[in-house]
């Protein structure tokens, strides 16, 4: 009875009540992680200092490179396992649970190893200088050193929602952020233990790992239809081969995401200074925060759009789309009247330092220049993976952090005075070509949908 209801309900009830009750819960972890993110920078920066601060910024595509495998592990485990739980298939399904978890294990000591082997280096290409290389070290390595229960988490939540606990992988978020906010300012302040930047990661990691032992308990226990125990261990190369060819897409979407942000931090510490550097963490933090509205929005759309184009209902297919779309546009120009009205305030969060506020308000407010017309951009691309056009969505999500940007960050200084000031611009101009290219897929799906439906 229970598997009836939910297509039915895709293809009957009302869109707009439908998007929210799927995406509600999605926006909610969501605006918990850009929460969990926030927290470290903005007890950092205060704490700490502004080089501190800076310093937080090469580490970032450090960790797009451990997200990046770890989603390649979670994203194909988790999907590989719903499949086998809607054919009934629960043998298999145990065998992909407990090859993730060693697949997670491996790929977590393997990542660590390799990259402490060669910290100082890895950094210093990521953008850090003498100035915040200190920083950047003592937080990674502490990081790394809990890379293993990092992996195993996320890839955990991954797997709870797959296999229909998606509240409880929430409050395993929720739970990791509340305990980060209490436990960053016992480590990192002088009043509590006084362990400075590396208290923030240790914060982090200890946080992971209570969540961690929460998620354990869940899929140890033995009435639980999926759960870990004796003889799934062992990884079977059919199992992997599968995990990582579903998983490659999320990984190098993952790592083209890396690729800009070094980029960007490279581009900065060129034609700025560490000041600078430090000022695009704090933006893209920030900035995050509504992103992450806007993605909440898409996972809610998505079974909703998919479901309704498999039943050829075209019509609801448009509707979903252009009210996802008309909150997502909300949603970002949320994002636009505080970067571009209340830069400094969303900077205090994070410092008091004036020179780090100057360079802040002021690419807080160039980056935000068409933030009204990214949430779309967002939809579209998501959109088409909905419906089974999977090479639009990648081109789309790739187009407008990396396709478009990265030959606007080598262009736009050469000419620009100051050059800084290219590095910055390169960004709304990247997102004003993607956000085009997005309308033109667009509206040539459409002119095929309204083809379709039926003539009144």
């Amino acid at each position: 009875m229970t598997g009836k209801a939910v297509p039915t309900e895709l293809g009957t009830e009302k869109i707009s009540k439908l998007l929210a009750k799927y995406a509600i819960p999605s926006i909610v972890a969501m605006i918990a992680s850009s929460i969990y993110n926030i927290v470290d920078s903005a007890y950092i920066g205060h704490g700490i200092g502004p080089m501190a601060l800076s310093g937080l910024a090469p580490t970032f595509p450090l960790m797009n490179i451990s997200a990046a495998f770890g989603a390649m592990v979670g994203v194909g485990a988790s999907t590989m396992i719903s499949v086998r739980l809607g054919q009934k298939d629960y043998r298999s399904a145990q065998q992909i649970l407990g090859n993730a978890f060693s697949l997670n294990i491996l790929v977590g000591i393997v990542l660590a190893v390799v990259t402490l082997s060669a910290l100082d280096p890895i950094l210093l290409f990521f953008g850090a200088s003498e100035n915040t290389l200190s920083y950047a070290r003592e937080y990674m390595v502490w990081i790394l050193l809990g890379n293993v229960f990092t992996h195993l988490y996320f890839g955990f939540n991954a797997i709870l929602r797959s296999a229909g606990h998606p509240d409880k992988a929430m409050k395993a978020t929720i739970l990791t952020v509340g305990l980060n906010c209490v436990l960053d300012p016992i480590f990192i302040f002088p009043w509590g233990l006084n362990l400075g930047i590396k208290g923030a990661a240790i914060a982090t990691i200890l946080s992971q790992c209570v969540s961690l032992t929460w998620q354990m308990r869940i899929l140890t226990n033995k009435n639980e239809l999926l759960h870990l125990h004796r003889g799934i261990y062992r990884l079977q190369g059919r199992i992997v081969r599968e995990i990582l060819s579903i998983g490659i897409s999320p990984c190098l979407m993952n790592l083209a995401a890396c690729t800009v942000v070094i980029f960007m931090n490279r581009s900065l510490l060129s034609y700025g200074d560490d000041y600078a550097v430090g000022a695009y963490s704090v933006i893209h933090k920030v900035t995050f925060v509504f992103v992450t509205l806007v993605m909440g929005l898409n996972q809610g759309m998505q079974p909703i759009a998919g479901y309704n184009y498999g039943a050829e209902r075209y019509d609801r297919v448009m509707k979903v789309l252009k009210i996802t779309i008309l909150w997502a546009t909300a949603a970002m120009t949320l994002g636009f009247i505080v970067c571009e009205f209340l830069p400094r305030y969303a900077a205090l969060i994070f410092t008091t330092d004036e020179l780090l506020l100057t360079e802040i308000v002021r690419g807080m407010r160039i980056n935000a220049y068409i933030f009204p017309l990214i949430g779309s951009q967002m939809v579209i691309g998501n959109f088409f993976q909905a419906i089974a056009k999977p090479w639009k969505a990648i081109f789309l999500s790739l187009s407008r952090q990396f396709l478009f940007l990265i030959p606007f960050l080598l262009w736009f200084p050469t000419f620009w005075k100051p050059a800084l000031d290219g590095v910055w611009y390169s960004m709304p101009a990247s997102d004003l070509v993607s956000c085009i290219t997005g309308f033109i897929l667009l509206a040539a799906q459409m002119k095929k949908f309204k083809k379709l439906l039926p003539q009144s």
